[in-house]
């Protein structure tokens, strides 16, 4: 009897719920009709997910993305679409298509339907090469599959975007401008910020989030006049504009592309020309050779393709823009080790525990990162670098080392740059800035190596909710959807475990994230010394062969 009547209770309450409209179910938006899929995470409440939901037409080569001409009945939105057209990631062939300004969108319902959430809209990494809006899977599902982090009470939107030759080629003048990727994401942006009420958002409530080229990509959203009212909020990850390999001055055609697209450069109808070459060959000429990279010049003097200037999108230097920014809220960090893949590149014995990492290959790596300043700059940054090695230093301090000086070098002082030029430049929005420490779950590396680039992407999109025995406890997206909800990480209906302080224009606290949080866990100056050397000491240091 007892066990029939926890049954029918069960039954009962199992009724009672999957009767509750929790469903938007057909969607107006301003193109069409569309509709998506309720789907069960686990958890409480369920997640109605619209895949690849289009936002702009399919754009022209090298053209601005134009607004999708609409469609007629009702979308059925339950697939990723392709990505854009791209190399894979050994850089041997393509995969994607030149059809793929498609938007993902993952909504959380209670009860009742949603209404007035805040939004959070994703932008992918990729070294503005690769990457995708469904990029990476784990045992069948996608890395940036939203539903998890959506659970949170937010509304969260995946991209896609032009990638490579396709997304960056600039000629450097008004025949080739370049940033259309950076237009693809503004208009992913856009349609976001018309449609997203009839999803149950709060379009006054957008916050853009990104890790690495991406995070730089939310940088030149924030700084770029076209975006003012779009979003209120934004967040990078492991990337800021002022990284040196976000941005490229372009004064003149990048002939080492242009020869491998062989169009002739004396030709007035170059556009053309490179129009009516083969998309998939245009994509393939933007490739990095890896027989480069290793023990070779830094990871960053082999990519091609970036972001320019261009005198409209980005009308200046973006250091000089970031008035622009004074809107938005800001959060920013790095991981501790965001550069270790890098320099394991530039310098291998540092992963290898039978092999020595000497001297030379330190001051060789400073004299890549260096170039512009020559000699001085290597003694002066070597001696910064080895002050606390002693007379015998051990073997893993060294090769510790070089991972720092890339991680400072690539990532850390660009970023507290820029948190420094937004909190100077804000009068009533916040900055906050973090230090995500995580041991890396990277196997083979050694023991010395901590949160590697890219790697807080599993905690942030709450894959210990859905792969929980391969995962620590994490605090992450509580603090995301927090800062997405209020403008302050501390503040929200997810629980934390430290209060996190704003940066300020005289105060710099940051937040160490990791599994063992406390009051400790706030510290101040995040690396001042090396900011320091980096910001003022090199930087005045005359440049080589002045």
């Amino acid at each position: 009897v007892i066990l029939m009547s926890l049954g029918t209770m069960l039954q009962m309450c199992t009724m009672q719920f999957t009767e509750q409209p929790s469903a938007l179910n057909v969607v107006q938006t301003k193109a069409g009709a569309v509709e998506g899929l309720n789907v069960d995470t686990g958890l409480f409440p369920m997640v109605e997910e619209f895949k690849g939901v289009p936002f702009a037409d399919v754009p022209g080569k090298w053209e601005k993305p134009k607004p999708h001409p609409g469609w007629d009945g009702v979308l059925i939105a339950t697939k990723f679409r392709e990505r854009c057209l791209q190399v894979m990631l050994l850089q041997t062939k393509t995969q994607g298509s030149e059809d793929c300004l498609y938007l993902n969108i993952f909504v959380p319902h209670g009860l009742s339907v949603s209404t007035n959430l805040p939004v959070m809209v994703y932008l992918f990494g990729g070294a503005f090469l690769l990457g995708a809006s469904d990029d990476v899977e784990a045992l069948g599902e996608s890395l940036y599959d939203g539903k998890e982090m959506a659970d949170g009470g937010v509304i969260v939107v995946t991209v896609n975007y032009r990638v490579g030759t396709l997304g960056f080629l600039s000629s450097g003048d008004e025949r080739l401008p370049g940033n259309y990727g950076l237009w693809d994401q503004h208009a992913a942006i856009s349609w976001v910020h018309r449609n997203i009420r009839a999803f149950g958002g709060n379009p006054d409530n957008i916050t853009i989030f990104g890790q690495s080229a991406r995070a730089a990509s939310v940088n030149f959203q924030m700084v770029s006049p076209y975006s003012k009212g779009l979003f209120r909020r934004a967040i990078c990850q492991g990337g800021v504009a002022l990284s040196p390999c976000s941005v490229i001055n372009l004064s003149h055609f990048n002939l080492k592309l242009y020869k491998k697209i062989t169009c002739k450069t004396e030709e007035d109808d170059m556009l053309a020309c490179l129009k009516a070459f083969n998309p998939i060959k245009l994509t393939m000429a933007g490739k990095i050779n890896l027989l480069d990279i290793f023990g070779k010049d830094p990871v960053m003097d082999l990519l091609q393709l970036a972001p320019v200037v261009d005198g409209d999108f980005i009308p200046d230097d973006p250091g000089k823009l970031f008035h622009n920014a004074a809107q938005f809220d800001y959060l920013a960090g790095v991981n501790s080790m965001d550069g270790h893949i890098f320099a394991g590149i530039n310098v291998p014995s540092i992963n290898n525990m039978k092999e020595t990492t000497t001297t030379d290959q330190v001051k060789g790596l400073l004299t890549g990162l260096t170039k512009d300043k020559g000699d001085a700059a290597v003694s002066s940054a070597f001696d910064v670098y080895s002050v606390h090695w002693g007379l015998a230093p051990d073997p893993a301090i060294v090769k510790k080392t070089v991972a720092d000086i890339e991680t400072n070098f690539l990532f850390l002082v660009p970023t507290q740059i820029v948190l420094q030029l937004h909190a100077n430049n804000t009068r009533s929005a916040c900055t906050y800035s973090y230090l995500f420490n995580m041991k890396t779950r990277i196997p083979g590396f050694p023991r010395w190596v901590e949160a590697e680039h890219a790697e807080d992407l599993q905690y942030l999109f709450s894959k210990p909710f859905s792969l929980p025995l391969l995962y620590f406890p994490r605090h992450r997206d509580a603090y995301w959807t927090n800062f997405a909800k209020t403008g302050d990480p501390s503040r929200g209906n997810s629980k934390v475990p430290v209060l996190w302080p704003a940066f300020t224009k005289y105060h710099q606290p940051y937040l160490v994230i990791n599994d063992s949080m406390s009051k400790s866990s706030v510290s101040y100056d995040l690396r001042s010394f090396y900011v320091k050397f980096w910001t003022q000491t090199y930087g005045q240091l005359p440049s080589a062969g002045t």
